[in-house]
């Protein structure tokens, strides 16, 4: 069966940067039998739609208007899907990771080893790193494991390969960044994950993805969190009724030890009681909430299971993309350089 690959870059004003990464990836690789580029142009003002057609991407997909990254990474898996892709593989426009890595990348997928696969930088030994990006990164990436329930070393790594199956369960509803909320789907979804080693090339410019380091934290956080509570509503909700449930219990033991312990059995140390009422009740209503959240997520399953079957049957004819029309939105252009002609 001939296997066919697609490498889609999300771009936004790449002018500078996409031809080196263009000419940076590989033409033939061993056990692929057609390879093609995507570009998503995700709103760009500068000429990186004109520049991917003169340098020969097979398909261009331009949005009018920044929708942000994760989007633009999702209207990218769409149009794989649509154009017949086996493997996908997403890289940055700006040349950070080596495209000579791509069949290393690939490898264990066309092995029927892994469903995705990350690559890791190996921040640790990369020298362009402060030492604070890469502590953040060590602990960003521990807790994201700890989320997923994956050994993946490097979770912010946006060098991944990820195969047709895969991508047809593929879900992201976060507008920040998909390397986090993939991630965390792959595992609670129990798909093969696996990381392989990476090289990275020259720094060509900062990141466009964040301002500052607290930032990217902040947002960072916030899409753990949420992601985690939503495959996993009723542990997050329980671990937090548990936390309402101690303070009240503790608060009312306190209570207990000062009135029966007091000569009169009146002493004060009423506000204790009043706080652990409070704590007990609060944790009963969240248990309540992790029990209604639990029940929506078994709904979300048995949606993304439909939306799973509606893309086997949209997408298994590998039809080509029609060319004002993505799974995403339909104000998005596609195009490839032969509609130029």
């Amino acid at each position: 069966m001939s296997v066919k690959l697609i490498i889609q870059i999300p771009c936004l004003n790449e002018e500078q940067t996409l031809p080196e990464t263009i000419r940076d990836l590989p033409r033939e690789i061993d056990g692929v039998d057609c390879i093609e580029y995507l570009i998503i142009d995700d709103g760009s003002t500068d000429r990186t739609s004109e520049l991917a057609r003169e340098l020969g991407v097979h398909h261009i997909l331009r949005f009018p208007q920044n929708r942000g990254l994760a989007r633009a990474y999702m209207a990218g898996i769409d149009a794989s899907l649509r154009l017949g892709a086996d493997v996908i593989v997403n890289t940055d426009a700006d040349n950070q990771y080596n495209g000579a890595d791509i069949p290393a990348l690939i490898r264990p997928i066309l092995e029927h080893r892994a469903d995705l696969v990350v690559g890791d930088r190996c921040v640790q030994s990369v020298d362009e790193f402060s030492a604070t990006k890469k502590n953040l990164q060590r602990v960003g990436s521990w807790v994201v494991r700890l989320a997923s329930n994956t050994s993946v070393p490097d979770a912010t790594s946006g060098f991944r390969a990820i195969s047709r199956e895969a991508a047809l369960r593929m879900f992201v509803t976060s507008d920040f960044t998909y390397t986090l909320e993939t991630l965390i789907q792959a595992g609670q979804a129990q798909l093969a994950v696996d990381a392989v080693p990476i090289r990275t090339n020259r720094k060509t410019r900062e990141s466009r993805l964040f301002k500052g380091i607290p930032q990217y934290l902040k947002r960072s956080a916030g899409t753990i969190v949420r992601i985690y509570t939503m495959y996993r509503p009723l542990r997050a909700f329980s671990l937090l009724a548990l936390l309402f449930f101690l303070a009240g219990t503790t608060l009312g033991a306190r209570f207990l030890y000062f009135h029966l312990t007091s000569a009169d059995g009146q002493a004060g140390h009423i506000q204790s009681l009043i706080l652990a009422a409070v704590f007990l009740i609060v944790a009963f209503v969240v248990m309540l909430g992790g029990l209604l959240a639990d029940l929506v997520g078994a709904n979300r399953k048995l949606l993304e299971d439909a939306l799973t079957r509606l893309r086997r049957l949209e997408y298994g004819e590998h039809r080509p993309i029609d060319e004002r029309a993505t799974a995403t939105t339909s104000r998005a252009n596609v195009t490839t350089p032969a509609d130029e002609s």
